[in-house]
C-alpha cells in the first residue's frame, strides 16, 4: 500500500528566524561541482531504500516529497508513527537481518518534541536531532537499544520547526561569557546525537539546512560526529561554524566493529579537505576497546595522524577520548548477526554494570580499569601527536 503524496505544506515561521532565505527543497550545488557523491554507486551500496515507512504528514511535507521523489521505486507503506513499527522494533527475527534493514529501510517522521538538552562534555547542548538511527552498523552503538532488533534511519521531515527552535535558543543565550571545554567562545550544539549527519546527507538537505543556520548565527556553532566521508559536504559553505568529529579507532578495531563506515584511513585523509572547506574538524578517540596489544595499535594510529595531517588540521585539532560502554540487549542481538565483535567488546573479566540515565544496564570498564586505560591513551597522545590536545575523557 502507497502512502499518497500531497502537496499540503505546514506553517512555516518567517524566513527571517532562521537567517536563511528559505530552507531548500532542491540540493544547491555551486555552478563548478561535478556530479553528487549521493547519486554515486558507492553512496547506493550505503543506502539502496527499497521500502519507506512514512507518517502521513510527513510524507505530505515539503522536505517527506522530496525524500520520496529521490527513491521512486520504493514501496512506501503508512504508519500511525515512526517509533511503533511492529515489523521492525521489537521483532526479535530481524536481528539476522540486522545490516540488511538498515540498507534497504527507511522511516519518515516528524519531530514532536523540540527540547534542547544541556550536555556539557562535548558540546554545550544537545539539539533536537533531524535523524535517529543509521545505516551503518558499529557493534557497540548505543542508538538501537531504544528501538529493538532494528535500526534503520528515521528522518524527521520538519526541519523548519527543528531549526525554528534553534533560532529562538542561539538568540535566547546571548554571546558566550566564559570559554569551557567545548569551545572557548562559541556555544556548541551537538547536532547528531543519535544519527550520523554524513550520512543523512545522502537522503535528504537536513544536514545542509543545518550547516547553512549555523553558518549565520555567529555565536553558536554546530558539532556531529561521524565515521563516514561525504565529499557532498565540501560543497557547502560552514564557515567554521560547524565542527566535525572524525571519530578514529585502529584500523584493525575498525575493521571488525565498524561495519559499513568510511576506512579509518580515509577519514583521516579527508580532514584537511574538510578543513580548507571551511569546518572545524575535530577527532574523537573512540570507542578504546581493551584488547591484547591495543596500546600498540593506538600507538601506530596516532603515528600515522602525525605523519599524513596537514599543517592546517593540527593547528585548530583537539579530540575526546571515550571508553568503550556496551550493553546486554545489544550483546544478544549481535550474537545472531556478528558473533566475532562480542569476543572484543563482551569482557565480563573487564567490565561492570552501569545504569544508563534512560534506566538500562549497560557494561563499562570497572573504573581501576578504565583510569588506568585513559591515562594510557593520554600518555600515548603526548608522546606521538603532541599537537592534538584532549577537550575530555571518560
Amino acid at each position: 500500500m502507497h502512502t499518497p503524496r500531497t502537496s499540503g505544506r505546514p506553517d512555516r515561521a518567517p524566513d527571517a528566524l532562521f537567517g536563511l532565505d528559505e530552507l531548500s527543497t532542491e540540493p544547491r550545488i555551486p555552478s563548478h561541482a561535478g556530479p553528487l557523491f549521493r547519486d554515486s554507486e558507492q553512496a547506493r551500496r550505503m543506502l539502496s531504500v527499497r521500502e519507506i515507512h512514512a507518517e502521513p504528514a510527513a510524507a505530505a511535507s515539503p522536505r517527506g516529497e522530496q525524500i520520496l521523489a529521490r527513491f521512486p521505486d520504493a514501496d512506501v507503506f503508512p504508519i500511525s508513527s515512526h517509533w511503533r513499527i511492529p515489523e521492525l522494533h521489537g521483532n526479535k527475527g530481524n536481528a539476522e537481518r540486522w545490516v540488511r534493514i538498515k540498507s534497504t529501510v527507511l522511516v519518515l517522521g516528524e519531530k514532536k518534541t523540540l527540547t534542547v538538552r544541556p550536555n556539557g562534555r562535548s558540546a554545550d547542548w544537545i539539539a533536537p536531532g533531524a535523524a535517529n538511527g543509521c545505516a551503518m552498523a558499529c557493534a557497540y552503538c548505543y542508538v538501537p537499544r531504544r528501538k529493538g532488533y532494528a535500526n534503520p534511519i528515521t528522518v524527521f521531515t520538519n526541519i523548519d520547526r527543528i531549526i525554528a527552535r534553534l533560532t529562538r535558543h542561539v538568540a535566547d543565550q546571548g554571546p558566550k561569557s566564559a570559554p569551557n571545554q567545548c569551545d572557548p567562545s562559541a556555544w556548541v550544539y551537538d547536532i547528531g546525537e543519535n544519527n550520523d549527519c554524513s550520512v543523512d546527507a545522502l537522503i535528504s538537505e537536513n544536514t545542509a539546512d543545518l550547516v547553512r543556520a549555523f553558518a549565520r548565527w555567529h555565536t553558536a556553532k554546530a558539532s556531529f560526529a561521524t565515521k563516514f566521508v561525504n565529499p557532498d559536504l565540501l560543497l557547502l559553505e560552514p564557515r567554521a561554524r560547524t565542527r566535525i568529529r572524525f571519530s578514529l579507532m585502529p584500523p584493525d578495531d575498525s575493521r571488525l566493529l565498524d561495519i559499513r563506515t568510511s576506512p579509518v584511513e580515509q577519514r583521516i585523509a579527508a580532514a584537511g579537505d574538510f578543513v580548507e572547506a571551511g569546518y572545524e574538524v575535530h577527532f574523537n578517540l573512540s570507542p578504546v576497546v581493551i584488547r591484547p596489544g591495543w596500546e600498540q595499535a593506538w600507538a601506530q594510529l596516532l603515528q600515522h595522524m602525525d605523519d599524513v595531517l596537514p599543517r592546517t588540521v593540527k593547528e585548530q585539532a583537539a579530540a575526546e577520548v571515550i571508553m568503550l560502554t556496551h550493553n546486554r540487549d545489544l550483546h544478544d542481538v549481535n550474537m545472531a548477526w556478528h558473533p566475532r565483535a562480542e569476543d572484543a567488546i563482551w569482557r565480563p573479566d573487564l567490565q561492570q554494570a552501569k545504569r544508563s540515565e534512560n534506566g538500562s544496564w549497560n557494561v563499562r570498564y570497572r573504573n581501576t580499569t578504565k583510569a588506568a586505560a585513559v591515562e594510557t591513551v593520554r600518555r600515548l597522545v603526548r608522546t606521538h601527536a603532541p599537537w592534538l590536545p584532549i577537550r575530555y575523557a571518560f
